[in-house]
C-alpha cells in the first residue's frame, strides 16, 4: 500500500487582492515536486473570491474541470455559449478538450464566495468541449456514498466525464464507520475533508486535510466527530 497524506497547513496558497486559493497540488507559483498530483487528479484547489470579483475569461485544453461550490454562488461563461449560475449543491463539469474559453465570478456584490476547483486528466486529448451542470441533494449522515461524477460509460445518475474516476460526497457521524470498496485496481483513493474530523485506515484528518491511498481495495473510514467529506477515485497510471 503507498500513502500520501496532506496537511492542510503545508498546502501551496495564492493570494491577491480578490482571491485566497489554497492549493492541494502544484499549481500557479506553488511547486511541490512531490505533489504534482494524486494519479489522474491534477487539481485541487480551495478557491475564496471576493464579492464581484473573479476569474477572466481564459483557456483550458485537455482536462476534465469539476467546480464545487460550498457558500454562495459562482457566474459561468464560456465560448460554448454556456451562461450559467451555479450554487451550493450544483456541480458543475466542463471537458475542456481541444479548447474552450471561460470565465468565473462571484454572482454576489456583498458576500463572498467559496468553491473548490479540481481538475482530473482525461483517458484522451483532444476531445469535443462539452458542459454539464445538476444539484445534488443535502447529503445525509448516515453513511451513504452520494455519487456526484462517474465515467462516461457509467449507468449512474451523476454528471460523467472522460476517465475511469468517480467523486463522492459523504458524511459520517461521529462513531460510524464507512467502507468505501474500490471500483478498480489500477484506481486508488484520495480523501480530502470538508468539515469534521475522521480516520482513513488510522490516519487521522482534519478539515482540508486529503489523504491519497494507492493498492488497496477498500478503505475504512471513521467519523471522530459529524464529518463531511469527498473521495476522488482516480486511475493512478
Amino acid at each position: 500500500m503507498d500513502k500520501v497524506f496532506h496537511e492542510a497547513g503545508t498546502r501551496g496558497s495564492s493570494q491577491l487582492d480578490w482571491l485566497d486559493s489554497k492549493h492541494s497540488f502544484s499549481f500557479a507559483d506553488y511547486y511541490c515536486p512531490e505533489r504534482i498530483h494524486f494519479g489522474a487528479l491534477r487539481v485541487l484547489n480551495d478557491d475564496v473570491v471576493k464579492a464581484g470579483m473573479g476569474f477572466g475569461t481564459h483557456s483550458h485544453q485537455n482536462m476534465e474541470i469539476i467546480s464545487i461550490p460550498l457558500k454562495g454562488a459562482l457566474k459561468h461563461k464560456d465560448s460554448a455559449g454556456h451562461s450559467e449560475l451555479i450554487k451550493v449543491n450544483d456541480v458543475q463539469v466542463m471537458t475542456a478538450g481541444k479548447g474552450i474559453m471561460h470565465s468565473e465570478y462571484n454572482a454576489s456584490e456583498t458576500e463572498e464566495v467559496h468553491f473548490l476547483q479540481v481538475w482530473i486528466i482525461p483517458e484522451k486529448e483532444g476531445l469535443e468541449p462539452s458542459y454539464d451542470q445538476r444539484s445534488f441533494p443535502e447529503v445525509n449522515e448516515n453513511g451513504e456514498l452520494q455519487l456526484l461524477v462517474a465515467p462516461k460509460s457509467s449507468q449512474h445518475n451523476a454528471l460523467k466525464i472522460n476517465q475511469n474516476a468517480y467523486v463522492f460526497r459523504a458524511k459520517v457521524a461521529s462513531g460510524n464507520t464507512l467502507e468505501y470498496t474500490i471500483s478498480g485496481n489500477a484506481n486508488g483513493v484520495y480523501v480530502f475533508v470538508l468539515n469534521g474530523e475522521l480516520t482513513v485506515d488510522g490516519e487521522v484528518l482534519r478539515p482540508r486535510d486529503g489523504v491519497g491511498v494507492n493498492g488497496v481495495h477498500s478503505l475504512e473510514i471513521i467519523g471522530i466527530v459529524n464529518s463531511d467529506f469527498l473521495i476522488f477515485e482516480v486511475p493512478m497510471h
